[in-house]
């Protein structure tokens, strides 16, 4: 996997952004049976930055946490057959190889905001958000409840793994 982070808003936590999102991407990627050479964008920004973006795709003009885009089509979610099908062509970076999984968006001043509201740490946040964001990448969402409880009980499944709790 490769991970590429932009810090436009340069955020500074007490650990280290690059190293926690590549160990909870791993772990998504792993626990979900996908063993790809995969590329991921992620992008640290402020309200305005994140308000923009959530305006322009998705006609919603107010700043979010985190914002998912796959670069990827699933018949159902977690099903990585797709990479096996006529539309890898369409996901190969030319220059690297790897398959252009998607992007992650997220946004600093909620990763503070929520640590504080949640009763945890900043790294839990963060943590959380990439995980989730993971997830979506991967073909699930949460429009629905059972769509929803899904993606929670995948999300503290790949945090309690990896000792990320909410103390």
């Amino acid at each position: 996997m490769t991970f590429y982070v932009e810090n436009e808003v340069d955020a500074k936590f007490d650990f280290d952004i690059e190293e926690l999102a590549i160990m909870v991407a791993d772990k998504v990627l792993e626990s979900e049976g996908c063993d790809h050479d995969v590329e991921i964008g992620l992008t640290i920004t402020d309200d305005d930055g994140i308000k923009e973006l959530n305006s322009q795709f998705r006609d919603i003009d107010k700043p979010t946490d985190v914002l998912s885009f796959p670069n990827v089509s699933y018949e159902t979610a977690g099903d990585f057959s797709v990479f096996e099908s006529d539309q890898k062509v369409d996901l190969i970076n030319p220059d690297t190889g790897k398959i252009m999984f998607g992007d992650i968006v997220i946004n600093e001043k909620r990763v503070r905001e929520q640590a504080i509201e949640y009763g945890h740490s900043e790294r839990r946040e963060f943590a959380f958000l990439v995980a989730h964001s993971m997830l979506h990448l991967c073909g699930y969402d949460h429009m629905e409840s059972d769509e929803a409880a899904v993606m929670e009980k995948k999300q503290e499944e790949v945090l309690s793994s990896l000792g990320i709790t909410r103390d």
